[in-house]
């Protein structure tokens, strides 16, 4: 099973910690681990984000890889809750073990004006309930609009949207089978091609992997080593 998360913000803490960078040039997806996968494993992940001087950047994906009847991955908002392993407020909670987060466009995001862009996109890829797209653009240019058949997306008829997104960073998430379209409002863009259709087959099955503990016990001190050791200057 994979989790795949992107990278949305300048602060994201997990049960790992690393720093996140402001500039990229191309977004890059990285797995937990590498082979170890998202497990209990003390240090791993400390070895793991300052191996070969890995550099995050915002628009990056992260590929947990684990077994979601054993472990889940939960995004916490700062230090203390990393530290102590604090999950009563998190940010987020990851738990099937096999979502996928696309960035419609990849690098180009949703400003090309060529609908074969799009469909050569989507037929790359195999989309399952669970996934979900990310539209990075312009949103005083454009915007999304999900729509609920293919009449409405070969006219660009935004008149019945299912959905409307409009902030610039939307993130959908795909939760039923079958065909979904979208298009921009702007009549003109959507006729120039900035329209995308997707088809979303069942959930993946799972997936099982060796059998770890859920928790490790860490004292405080060892606790707070193991968080200190993120902020260690690299040589």
């Amino acid at each position: 099973m994979a989790t795949r998360t992107r990278i949305l913000s300048l602060v994201f803490a997990m049960m790992m910690s690393f720093t996140v960078l402001s500039g990229y040039c191309s977004a890059k997806i990285y797995k937990v681990g590498d082979s170890e996968g998202w497990t209990a494993k003390d240090d791993v992940y400390y070895a793991w984000a300052e191996r070969d001087y890995k550099e995050f950047h915002v628009g990056d994906s992260l590929v947990f890889e684990y077994d979601h009847n054993i472990n889940d991955v939960t995004q916490v908002s700062g230090g203390l809750e990393y530290e102590f392993c604090d999950l009563s407020s998190p940010r987020a909670v990851y738990n099937t073990g096999h979502d996928i987060t696309y960035k419609v466009g990849d690098s180009e995001g949703w400003k090309v004006y060529d609908s074969d862009f799009y469909n050569k996109w989507s037929e790359e890829k195999q989309f399952h309930v669970g996934d979900s797209l990310i539209f990075e653009y312009a949103n005083e240019v454009n915007d999304v609009y999900e729509i609920s058949g293919d009449l409405e997306f070969m006219t660009c008829d935004p008149t019945s949207p299912v959905a409307v997104h409009k902030t610039g960073r939307d993130l959908v998430r795909l939760t039923e089978l079958g065909v979904h379209y979208f298009i921009t409002s702007n009549s003109g863009s959507c006729e120039a091609g900035l329209k995308l259709r997707v088809m979303v087959g069942p959930q993946q099955k799972a997936v099982t992997y060796p059998k770890f503990p859920k928790k490790v016990d860490f004292s405080a001190m060892e606790r707070l080593n193991n968080w200190l050791k993120a902020f260690k200057p690299q040589h």
